[in-house]
């Protein structure tokens, strides 16, 4: 085995010319790889006494001079230092460059005339010839850089002699511009050159011994010509993807908004004509915006109602009694007032429960009175969709600078002092601002009950994203008229983890039985979105346990197939049996594994990896080389 380096360019300031001698003794043995290859060099063929190193014999310009690494690898190393060869015989360069192995190319960071040189005339030629051969290529900076206050720097980053040397960053985008590797070298000492440039040029040499041990034929000696070859073993089959439906958490806020009057406890009445605007539910107002938090929070529910303006602009001042602004201060955006359930119009339940409070709120600005639907749906579909906003609102107020104010005061709403469009990772998703009121008693109309927890919620967010739930609280049931509603047959932890998945829509199990009671839940709520994300959960929680982990593991697969088949979590059921059969030699030597159906054991003895084939296969070699042991003569 042989490796050929090739090197290209001086590590001395000033270099070679053209026309000069080829260095001498002294010059090239204290050069960059004579003093890598240290005292084992040996002369090339064409050496004039044994300890010159020789002339190429088609090239002169190339020294040529050979060594050993690792015991027997023969590294033949062919040297030119001047660059002027590239113009005068780029031939003959190109057929040398096209048998190396590895290509080195050197310049001293102190001759910054003739590193630009090599950037803009030498390096175009060579980049696209060293991309084709795919041979690694190593870009070395020799010396340290001059700086005339003090001792020689030898800081990479220095910057006060960029001007007479090569800064660090022109030779990083030189070695990028190749293709290489780039190293620097402050001086050419046993530490910078044998390990720093040494392990560097090491590991490129053992890449290239493995490339060439690939490619050479076998050898084999003769007495292993007639062995018996192992059995090839196939992969295992990918194991079938668990696909999740795409979110429809804004369109649920959306439905509710449109269509989840029954639940609405806000209502919004125009300032000049009292005329009605619409309607709306304080839970997802405050969670989504700090103006309505600030605007209808804090009343206690029987406390006697009183008028008020929040939430102005900038300056924080708070009007009083309603009305607009004094002293020459800017307008509130909406006030509140009087504003009972009864004094909507809705009727009192016959048990006499009262469900809700109704909170009024009067729009005193009047592009907000024309474009309250479309804030509204802003909000409700998470508050970032800022794009669509301002086209709905350029739809109907057709004018700039009524849209730019609009715009302004939305902004105000959801706490923005600058367009999200502007900073993009200022965008909050909806289900992030859901979550505020998480687990949360503000605005909370409905109690669960689950092993003696109290998990308080809000009835709009749960009927706008389970069906189940918009049954149960719009139906003639008992959990439509009572606050109180008591939960059996589910843990309080996994009950919370799928109350969570409605405000959030995301899903964080702790373990694979955490995730599995999450999706009885979802499926007992028939939320099909969340018993998906279950069953990605539990695949990636088994497929992330070592080999070892399973076989001791106290989970059992074969009750969790059952569970997955029992809950109609069809996509977990196929991908447990897959896992199984992936798995056989762990899984078949369980006690449980003869729970397995007739079906699902032809199913998984079919997928089983190792297969059956292979596995006499390998007994068969495995008595083949015994016999060919016990028929040779073994010598002491």
């Amino acid at each position: 085995m042989s490796i050929h380096i090739v090197a290209l360019g001086s590590e001395c300031p000033g270099g070679v010319g053209s026309g000069e001698d080829v260095p001498g003794q002294a010059q090239m043995q204290g050069g960059l790889l004579w003093s890598y290859l240290g005292h084992s060099a040996m002369p090339g063929h064409g050496g004039i006494d044994g300890t010159l190193p020789g002339r190429h014999g088609l090239n002169p310009a190339f020294m040529e001079y050979q060594s050993r690494v690792f015991g027997d690898v023969r590294v033949m190393v062919q040297d030119c230092p001047s660059w002027d060869l590239l113009d005068s015989d780029w031939a003959s360069v190109r057929s040398v460059l096209e048998q190396a192995d590895i290509v080195v190319i050197k310049y001293s960071v102190n001759d910054k005339l003739a590193f630009q040189q090599v950037r803009n005339v030498y390096s175009p030629r060579l980049r696209p010839l060293l991309r084709h051969w795919g041979m690694p290529v190593i870009l070395v900076a020799v010396g340290a850089r001059l700086n005339d206050e003090g001792p020689p720097c030898t800081c990479p980053l220095c910057a006060s002699d960029w001007s007479s040397c090569v800064p660090h960053s022109e030779g990083l985008q030189l070695s990028r511009d190749l293709g290489a590797t780039y190293l620097e070298l402050p001086s050419l000492n046993n530490f910078f050159v044998g390990r720093y440039f040494g392990s560097v040029l090491e590991y490129f040499m053992i890449q290239c011994l493995k490339q060439k041990a690939k490619e050479r034929p076998d050898k084999r000696r003769g007495y292993r010509i007639n062995e018996p070859r192992p059995p090839h073993l196939d992969q295992p089959a990918r194991l079938p993807p668990v696909r999740v439906e795409e979110s429809t958490f804004s369109q649920d806020l959306q439905w509710l908004l449109e269509r989840g009057v029954q639940f609405a406890d806000v209502a919004f009445y125009a300032g000049d004509s009292g005329k009605e605007l619409g309607w709306a539910h304080a839970a997802v107002l405050c969670a989504v915006s700090p103006y309505f938090r600030q605007l209808l929070v804090g009343r206690q529910a029987w406390e006697r109602p009183i008028s008020r303006c929040a939430c102005r602009e900038r300056d924080g001042a708070v009007a009083g009694g309603g009305g607009g602004g004094g002293g020459g201060g800017p307008h509130s955006l909406l006030s509140t007032w009087d504003g009972g359930l009864e004094d909507g119009g809705l009727p009192r339940p016959a048990d006499g429960h009262l469900p809700g409070r109704l909170s009024r709120l009067v729009v005193k600005d009047p592009l907000l009175c024309v474009c309250l639907w479309e804030t509204l749906m802003f909000l409700y579909r998470g508050a970032w969709e800022w794009e669509y906003l301002e086209e709905a609102v350029a739809e109907k107020l057709k004018s700039p600078l009524a849209v730019a104010q609009l715009m302004e005061r939305v902004r105000s709403f959801v706490g923005r002092e600058k367009c999200p469009r502007d900073t993009p990772t200022s965008r909050q998703p909806g289900p992030q601002a859901l979550g505020n009121i998480f687990n949360s008693p503000l605005y909370s109309d409905v109690i669960f009950m689950v092993q003696g927890s109290v998990l308080p919620a809000h009835r709009a967010v749960l009927v706008a994203r389970c069906d189940v739930m918009a049954a149960m609280f719009s139906g003639k049931y008992a959990e439509a008229r009572s606050r109180v509603v008591p939960i059996h047959g589910v843990s309080s932890d996994t009950f919370l983890s799928f109350l969570e998945y409605l405000y959030t829509d995301t899903c964080c199990p702790a373990s694979v039985l955490q995730a599995m009671a999450v999706l009885v839940c979802a499926e007992m709520y028939q939320v099909k979105r969340l018993q998906h994300l279950c069953e990605v959960c539990v695949c990636a929680y088994l497929q992330s346990m070592p080999s070892r982990e399973l076989a001791s593991t106290g989970i059992s697969i074969i009750r969790l197939l059952r569970r997955a088949k029992c809950h109609n979590a069809d996509q977990l059921y196929v991908w447990l049996l897959h896992f199984i059969a992936n798995n056989y030699l762990i899984f078949s030597h369980k006690p449980d594994f003869i729970e397995l159906t007739d079906e699902e054991r032809e199913h998984v003895e079919r997928l089983r990896w190792p297969s059956r084939g292979y596995l006499q296969e390998l007994s068969e070699y495995q008595q083949r080389r015994r016999q060919l042991r016990k028929s040779r003569c073994n010598l002491m």
